[in-house]
């Protein structure tokens, strides 16, 4: 949901509706006028003036921000969120086990770590309680079937023992091995894939406390994204759908477009990099800038970039409001017997 896809609007619609609204943090300040002067600078200003915008929408309700570990400003984007009040910090792309030393103990923001394994899921567990004295205060777990960079290789992909609802269980195993043997309670949430009130209730009886969600709130009209790209999900169909691999150095679903055919036929030349904003980026082999086409995407300039999606982008017919879909999915749930 970055570069720009889910700012204020998208995340403080969210929250006035019940749910947990998240900002994405990656390239925040990409479009501000003064970004290229100092980028990372302007990141933080620019997450400030989100978290602020999104409290004016959200009315009280609950707001996070995704702040991925190999961002270069991370102990910043982290420090800056902490005295913003912000609500939850979700952290992943890379295991978060430093991320309660960059937070004072007094600090109101609960820290959620996203982990694409069980064995992840246990290594932070064991390495918060130990060093830092405090469980996480929920996981989420995240399938292959997630929309962007993934945290699987290929293989792994189509491999049905890394599917959601086999991991689900696993990380859940770890869970109550920590309330056992340390006597803490650690919810656990479930994501990639998730698109209806079906797959949540599908989820919650597996012992999931409950859902991220990102690729149906795309093709809302307070996403923040560009009317081009919320119909770049509206047309694809899944043979569109592509696993390409991001300059970052990971394996991304994407929907194939001609920016993607022209990085795959060799036609995209290595560019300079004025960011910086990835402490992974291969920025010396990359035939191009990820936050400039991801930037270029959420602005609708589509031949300049391309959309990150999940595996259900192809279900999604029309635009709708974020009221009147969190009602769908709640009248989804019911409907498939959700407690």
């Amino acid at each position: 949901m970055g570069v720009g896809i889910s700012l204020s609007g998208l995340a403080g619609a969210v929250a006035s509706e019940g749910g947990v609204g998240v900002i994405a943090t990656a390239g925040v300040g990409i479009h501000e006028p003064d970004a290229v002067k100092d980028f990372l600078a302007v990141n933080i200003r620019a997450l400030r003036d989100e978290i602020r915008m999104a409290r004016e929408i959200a009315a009280g309700g609950i707001l996070g921000v995704n702040i991925m570990v190999v961002l270069t400003d991370y102990a910043k984007m982290v420090a800056s969120a902490v005295e913003e009040q912000i609500d939850v910090i979700f952290s992943g792309a890379g295991l978060p086990l430093s991320l309660p030393s960059l937070v004072p103990d007094k600090a109101k923001t609960k820290l959620v770590p996203i982990v694409s394994s069980a064995r992840a899921a246990a290594l932070l567990i064991r390495k918060w309680i130990n060093s830092y004295k405090r469980p996480p205060d929920a996981i989420v777990i995240e399938g292959p079937k997630a929309g962007g960079h993934l945290g699987f290789t290929h293989e792994q992909l189509t491999d049905p023992a890394y599917a959601l609802e086999r991991l689900l269980p696993q990380v859940l195993e770890q869970t109550e091995a920590a309330r056992r043997q340390h006597g803490v309670t650690i919810p656990v949430i479930a994501a990639g894939g998730i698109y209806t009130g079906g797959d949540i209730a599908a989820m919650m009886d597996q012992g999931a406390a409950g859902v991220q969600m990102a690729t149906r709130f795309v093709t809302t009209h307070e996403c923040d994204a560009d009317i081009a790209f919320k119909q770049a999900y509206i047309d694809a169909s899944p043979e569109d759908l592509e696993i390409i691999q991001s300059p970052v150095g990971l394996p991304g679903r994407a929907i194939k477009n001609h920016f993607i055919e022209e990085v795959s036929a060799g036609r995209r030349k290595p560019f300079r990099c004025i960011y910086h904003c990835i402490t992974t980026c291969k920025m010396q082999e990359a035939p191009y800038c990820i936050a400039m086409a991801l930037s270029n995407a959420k602005q609708g300039r589509m031949r300049g970039g391309f959309a990150f999606a999940g595996e259900n982008a192809p279900r999604a017919t029309e635009i709708v409001s974020v009221k009147d879909l969190m009602a769908s999915l709640v009248r989804e749930y019911e409907e498939a017997g959700g407690r």
